[in-house]
């Protein structure tokens, strides 16, 4: 397989048209079309990393944080992200990362953090916006049925818990081909006038580019006119953070306990307790203070997440327990998601987890 049928898989789960527009996403080292002769995933690309690369034969290093995330102006080996960078292209190793697309996934990382804490009911916490769009076009009377099919089978018309949703009107079309066209319907020359169906299917804005292929490839139309309209819409499929439930409700001082042993962290920085049962906990992983607001908004009893700083435990406002539990703590499990994705798909091939731990932070 090549690197780029390799990352194909990922992006099929967490496309990168999902990540802020802050991040720097997908393959970041080496050639798509490269023949991949084994694949490592970690959740940081740092020289022991790609050291284990080399002596795993792997050519393909699959991480979640971009090694790569400011414009690099110099290579010479100065800091260590350069040196990640020479090393990997020396020894012809590929770096692919997918970061806040995975984060924004609803089965990513914090889905994977609701799944280890036993949570249910889950949703995402902040949706995010503009990942809706419409596709409105017009098609002969007697296509359109098929045409909807195909559209459909590309990935439009699904909404919520509902597939194959469209809204379709009948009316009259006119044209007039000139001499350059090669017109299917009509003379040149001529105005001509068809009943035609207009058919509105609405899709997430990762299967635009699949979705306008089969229009295309299906319509029988020379020219086919169409209109595709972003909404605003919100979309619970893709989004920052999640929320979710313990099936049981337990105190705040148990909660903390447990959210420590299930999460392997070596402590839990926490806001003032409140003296009150747990039982709604909105998650974020990685630096998700943005997201307080959020977490207070959905009424959440707890919101879990990392980076937080002296001041903004201060916005819990004695309506919510923060709790801190670190950067790496609240991701370490996202390297074993993706392994879980690609062996799913390509169970035959070599893909190894990284054994070496990239926390750079210790406790003492």
């Amino acid at each position: 397989m090549t690197v780029k049928e390799i990352t194909n898989i990922i992006e099929d789960f967490a496309p990168l048209n999902y990540a802020e527009d802050f991040d720097n996403v997908g393959l970041l080292i080496g050639n798509a079309t490269t023949k991949v002769t084994g694949v490592l995933v970690t959740l940081d690309t740092l020289e022991n990393v790609v050291d284990e690369a080399i002596a795993q034969n792997c050519n393909l290093i699959v991480s979640f944080h971009p090694i790569i995330f400011s414009g690099l102006k110099k290579i010479t080996g100065a800091n260590y992200v350069e040196r990640v960078v020479l090393k990997a292209i020396k020894n012809d190793i590929a770096i692919y990362s997918m970061h806040t697309a995975l984060d924004n996934s609803n089965k990513g990382v914090n889905a994977k953090i609701c799944e280890v804490l036993g949570l249910t009911n889950t949703k995402i916490l902040i949706p995010q916006k503009g990942t809706i769009k419409k596709l409105t076009t017009y098609v002969p009377k007697k296509e359109a049925a098929e045409l909807k099919e195909v559209l459909f089978a590309a990935g439009a018309g699904n909404i919520g818990n509902y597939s194959n949703c469209s809204f379709t009107t009948i009316g009259t079309c006119s044209f007039k081909p000139n001499e350059k066209a090669n017109p299917t319907i009509g003379e040149i020359g001529k105005t001509q006038t068809e009943e035609e169906v207009q058919i509105n299917v609405t899709f997430e804005k990762a299967k635009e580019k699949k979705i306008l292929q089969a229009l295309f490839k299906n319509h029988s139309y020379e020219e086919v006119a169409y209109e595709i309209t972003t909404l605003e819409n919100t979309n619970q499929n893709i989004g920052m953070g999640m929320v979710g439930e313990l099936e049981n409700p337990v105190n705040e001082t148990k909660f903390l306990q447990d959210l420590k042993i299930k999460m392997n962290a070596d402590c839990v920085r926490h806001s003032n307790l409140l003296n009150k049962k747990i039982k709604k906990v909105a998650v974020l992983g990685g630096s998700g203070s943005f997201a307080i607001a959020a977490a207070k908004a959905v009424n959440a009893d707890v919101f879990i997440t990392a980076d937080l700083k002296y001041h903004q435990f201060y916005e819990a406002e004695n309506k919510i327990l923060l709790a801190d539990i670190g950067h790496f703590e609240t991701e370490q499990f996202t390297k074993n998601l993706l392994v879980e994705i690609l062996t799913k798909k390509i169970p035959n091939f070599a893909v190894s987890l990284s054994e070496s731990i990239t926390n750079p932070i210790k406790y003492f």
